[in-house]
C-alpha cells in the first residue's frame, strides 16, 4: 500500500501488517513514504496505527538499499520475495539487529507452481530455517506476485518445518470457506493483495471489511 488516507482506512479494520513494495517492476512501487497516516519513521503514529505492523516486500535488492528502507519507513518486517541466499538473510540480520531495529522480522516468500507437482519445492524451505522468521507460500508467476492465482494448498501437508507461514496468491472475496477449512500447525496468517484491490497499490476497504468479518 501507499495511499496514505487507504492505509489509515484499512488498519481501521484491525489488520495486523500493511504491506509497502520494494520493487521498480511492481505497478505497487512505493517511492516515497505515505503521508497523512502516521507510517513515518519516527512510529509518532494515530492510536489506530500503533498496533499495525509495517512489511517492506523486496525482490533480489542490495543489501544497502532495503537497510536504508527499514530506517526511513520505520519497517518492522522485512519480507525476501527473490531469490536471496540464506547467508545474504544472515548477514541482513547481523547488520541491522540489534543496531538500527532490534527485533526486526525477516520473511522469506517460497514461490509455488500453479500446478500440483511443486512438493519438492517444500523441501527448498529447510535451507532457510535457521535464518528467517516465517515464510509466505505465494503462487510463481514471472511478474513476482500480485497475479490473483491461487496455487494448490494441499502441497503444505510436506511442509513439516518449524516455522510459521501465510498463504499467498490470488486469495479473493470468495476465499473465506476455504480458509477456515485449512489446517496446519504452523499456519500463522493470509495475504490480502490483487484481488481486494479498486486500483494498484489501493485497497477496496468494504470488500476487505465484508471479508474479514466472513472469516471470524
Amino acid at each position: 500500500m501507499r495511499d496514505g488516507e487507504n492505509i489509515r482506512q484499512v488498519a481501521g479494520l484491525g489488520v495486523d501488517y500493511i504491506g509497502m513494495i520494494f520493487y521498480p517492476k511492481s505497478p505497487r512501487f512505493v517511492t516515497m513514504i505515505p503521508t497523512h497516516a502516521g507510517i513515518i519513521p519516527d512510529k509518532a503514529s494515530p492510536t489506530d496505527l500503533k498496533a499495525v505492523k509495517t512489511v517492506g516486500v523486496f525482490v533480489d535488492e542490495m543489501p544497502q538499499n532495503i537497510i536504508t528502507r527499514v530506517v526511513n519507513f520505520g519497517l518492522d518486517v522485512i519480507q525476501l520475495h527473490g531469490s536471496e541466499s540464506p547467508t545474504l538473510i544472515r548477514n541482513l540480520r547481523a547488520t541491522i539487529d540489534p543496531d538500527l531495529h532490534p527485533g526486526i522480522q525477516i520473511w522469506k516468500t517460497i514461490h509455488m507452481p500453479a500446478s500440483p507437482v511443486c512438493r519438492n519445492i517444500i523441501a527448498t524451505c529447510l535451507q532457510y530455517e535457521s535464518c528467517v522468521d516465517a515464510f509466505l507460500f505465494d503462487t510463481a508467476t514471472p511478474q513476482k506476485g500480485g497475479s490473483g492465482q491461487h496455487f494448490d494448498w494441499s502441497v503444505l501437508a510436506d511442509y513439516v518445518g518449524e516455522k510459521p507461514f501465510f498463504l499467498s496468491g490470488g486469495i479473493g472475496p470468495d476465499d473465506a470457506g476455504r480458509i477456515r477449512d485449512f489446517h496446519h500447525p504452523n499456519f500463522m496468517g493470509i495475504d490480502l493483495n490483487s484481488r481486494f484491490e479498486s486500483a494498484p497499490a489501493l485497497k477496496d476497504v468494504d470488500k476487505l471489511k465484508s471479508f474479514l468479518e466472513q472469516l471470524k
